[in-house]
């Protein structure tokens, strides 16, 4: 059946026992795909049925469905022409694992960060009613996105607004109970009759032509209605906040799925649909191991396996560090926004579960929480990804910096994360920390400089940030002694006419362009810069005075970086020389392997040799 299936208007003319074997041939494709490419599995699999409802009621793109986060929206790309296009699934060129506008006129907005979509929903069903356009809009948005402030914040304008929206809450953190979903169901279809509006209806106005009995009767009544709903109707927070509520439903039963979405699009103002997955469903290791399975690599089918690393991750580096330091110092504390695996925290939150904070998906109350408790003496550490940190750039600045405060950011995935794409690029980073005043801002080559700037880190006594990227840090060697001292650079190499400085992991991609440059007769300085905030003055003017070529290169774009850093000290103390700066351009960089986007943005080992070669002995 999978394979007639083209687009949203094939499976409405199917009977939902067919839809319910379209479902398990499309968990068996998702199965069979992301066990090869990678991907966002377990949210996906637990979303199969509520896609299907969505697209067999509503009629996609004329209705706008938005996806928060957007990485449980493969069942939706399936179902709008794009199965033949899941072998390149977030590869290089290929098929994104997030809504893209220009993959498809079904993807109405683009997300990758959470907590957006009810406010997006908002803004196009208000622009849809200035247009005296008559269509439906849906946010699909999942029950970790919904601590995000800004869905609150969306929830409270959208509820005052009493705008024609639906929003589905796919709420996948817990089993459903048959007996309060049993009834919720029923009071659902009650509340959704229209008989039972236009009674409400016919009694209130009839009330109030009966002054003052009347309203008092009809006070009466609407106390003994809340009162009865407090009971009965599990949303009355959203009931209150101006929604109806429906629900909760089973996400897996695709007739009641129908029923009240086809009910909730007949119903004026807005509507809360509160759904109940199970993430991973149909496949038995997603459903044991959901966390495991949400952003999963490559793995066998038959035993949920993935593929073993056999080293250490900046992530692990990290966690272990923090939490060899934490047992020395116990004011060090460590916060995480619902990322604790993936920072390397879990570390820290098996050993000191005390001192260890997951606030759930709020990046600018972990900032602001970690500034609290650094007023009140502790040593506050909150790992969070670069492009996450986006989210609290108030924040850094507001109530961290301004006061400057202890706080530490451990900025994980810093550069090319990959396969994620745009949304999920830490290229902007070392930009927007910089103008920053009181910020300390460092970058690690390797795992020993890494354990030497988190154990500097733990000394400071003001804000600082350690930006790392993804994946392998080598080796560390504890015999191995860095010497390392607050905002001092480390001169690799000594050499003549040029000079390479190179922030963090680009040292290494530097150092392996050496030998191409020495064998055209190019005999550079190699810096490794370690800090971009301060910067090591001495060491970067005194090279710059001896050369006649200057380059720099880092993972960030080149607005702002820390190539531009050393263009303006350069500038201030009147040295002028050939400048070019390595880095990522003035765009958002696409979804793809790592090795692909730097050979395609010229900072792979060859390209950087190639470049400094064709501008020196030209």
């Amino acid at each position: 059946m999978l394979e007639r299936i083209n687009t949203p208007n094939d499976i409405k003319k199917y009977s939902v026992a067919e839809l319910e074997a379209l479902s398990k041939e499309i968990r068996s494709f998702l199965i069979e795909q992301i066990s090869k490419t990678g991907g966002h599995l377990a949210s996906n699999l637990g979303v199969v049925e509520l896609t299907i409802a969505l697209h067999y009621v509503f009629d996609s793109p004329t209705d706008k469905i938005i996806w928060d986060v957007g990485h449980q929206s493969y069942v939706h790309k399936i179902l709008t022409g794009r199965r033949d296009l899941f072998d390149g699934l977030r590869k290089f060129g290929g098929l994104s694992g997030f809504p893209k506008r220009n993959e498809s006129v079904h993807d109405i907005f683009e997300t990758g960060h959470s907590s957006t979509s009810i406010s997006a929903a908002l803004g196009i069903a208000k622009a849809r009613d200035l247009n005296n356009e008559k269509y439906s809009v849906i946010s699909v948005i999942g029950d970790g996105a919904l601590t995000g402030g800004m869905a609150f914040e969306a929830l409270n304008d959208a509820g005052r607004s009493k705008t024609n929206l639906i929003v589905i809450l796919n709420h996948n953190e817990m089993s459903i109970s048959k007996n309060v979903g049993s009834l919720s169901l029923y009071l659902s279809k009650l509340r959704t009759d229209p008989n039972y509006f236009k009674l409400k209806r016919d009694l209130e106005n009839i009330l109030n032509l009966i002054p003052p009995i009347g309203k008092s009767i009809h006070k009466s009544i609407e106390k003994i209605k809340d009162s009865i709903k407090q009971l009965f109707v599990p949303g009355m927070f959203f009931e209150e906040m101006g929604f109806t509520y429906l629900g909760p439903i089973d996400g897996h039963d695709l007739d009641s799925l129908i029923d009240v979405l086809k009910r909730a699009k007949k119903m004026e103002g807005p509507i809360f649909i509160h759904v109940i997955t199970k993430k991973g469903k149909g496949y038995v290791f997603a459903e044991e191991n959901p966390d495991k399975f949400h952003s999963a690599v490559p793995f066998n089918i038959n035993t949920g396996e993935f593929k073993k690393k056999n080293y250490d991750t900046y992530s692990d580096v990290f966690g272990k560090t923090l939490t060899d330091l934490a047992t020395k110092n116990d004011k060090i504390v460590a916060i995480t926004a619902a990322m604790p695996d993936g920072t390397g925290l879990n570390y820290f939150a098996e050993k000191f579960p005390n001192r260890f904070y997951d606030v759930g998906i709020a990046e600018q109350h972990a900032a602001t929480f970690a500034a609290g408790m650094a007023i009140n003496g502790y040593k506050p550490y909150f790992a969070v990804y670069s492009t996450f940190l986006q989210r609290a750039f108030d924040q850094v600045i507001h109530d961290i910096c301004i006061q400057n405060l202890p706080v530490v950011l451990a900025i994980d995935r810093a550069g090319l994360v990959g396969e994620d794409g745009e949304t999920h690029q830490g290229v902007f980073d070392v930009s927007f920390l910089r103008m920053i005043p009181n910020m300390t801002i460092m970058a690690p080559k390797d795992a020993n400089e890494f354990v030497e700037m988190i154990k500097l880190s733990s000394m400071m006594q003001g804000p600082c940030a350690i930006r790392y990227p993804k994946g392998n840090a080598g080796d560390y060697d504890s015999k191995r002694k860095v010497s390392f001292k607050l905002g001092k650079a480390e001169v690799i190499r000594e050499g003549s006419n040029v000079a390479i400085f190179a922030l963090g992991r680009m040292v290494n991609i530097a150092i392996d362009a050496i030998d191409k440059l020495q064998k055209n007769s190019v005999n550079p300085y190699l810096v490794n810069l370690r800090f971009v905030k301060p910067l090591d003055i001495e060491t970067i003017l005194g090279i710059s005075k001896k050369v006649d070529y200057i380059f720099t290169v880092e993972d960030n774009v080149i607005v702002g970086g820390v190539g531009s850093a050393i263009l303006e000290l350069l500038s201030d103390n009147k040295i002028y020389k050939k400048f070019y700066r390595f880095g990522f351009p003035d765009k958002f960089i696409e979804h793809g392997d790592v090795d692909s986007l730097f050979k395609k943005y010229r900072l792979d080992s060859d390209s950087l040799a190639e470049k400094i070669i064709e501008l020196v002995i030209s």
